[in-house]
């Protein structure tokens, strides 16, 4: 069974920086989602275990990272010059490579979901 534990989110000033943590158990491509109040979940970014590929939403492109640590089978996602509109949950998930699944930005393309962590950029 495939269990993704999110950890590291906060509270943090604008402007301020704040890594997030998702433990996979396995080797999967892996993606980071968030989900504001009101809001549909929007994908933030994805990395490929092969190769290492990675792609990222616009609004946070050169801001933030994703990496993993192979070793440890875990995915960061470093956030960087955080704004009050990134405040959200954010969840990783792992792709779904099937080719019926959905694309990369799609949570369709994802089959299992961490329990999600509190970001919260105050002004």
């Amino acid at each position: 069974q495939v269990q993704l534990v999110e950890s590291g989110g906060g509270l943090v000033q604008a402007g301020g920086s704040l890594r997030v943590s998702c433990a996979t158990s396995g080797r999967y491509a892996m993606g980071w989602f968030r989900q504001a109040p009101g809001k549909a979940r929007e994908f933030v970014a994805v990395i490929y275990w092969s190769g290492g590929q990675t792609y990222y939403a616009d609004s946070v492109k050169g801001r933030f990272t994703i990496s993993r640590d192979n070793a440890k089978n875990t995915v960061y996602l470093q956030m960087n010059s955080l704004q009050p509109e990134d405040t959200a949950v954010y969840y990783c998930a792992r792709r779904d490579l099937r080719s019926t699944a959905g694309s990369d930005d799609d949570p369709r393309g994802y089959d299992y979901w961490g329990q999600g962590t509190q970001v919260t950029v105050s002004s």
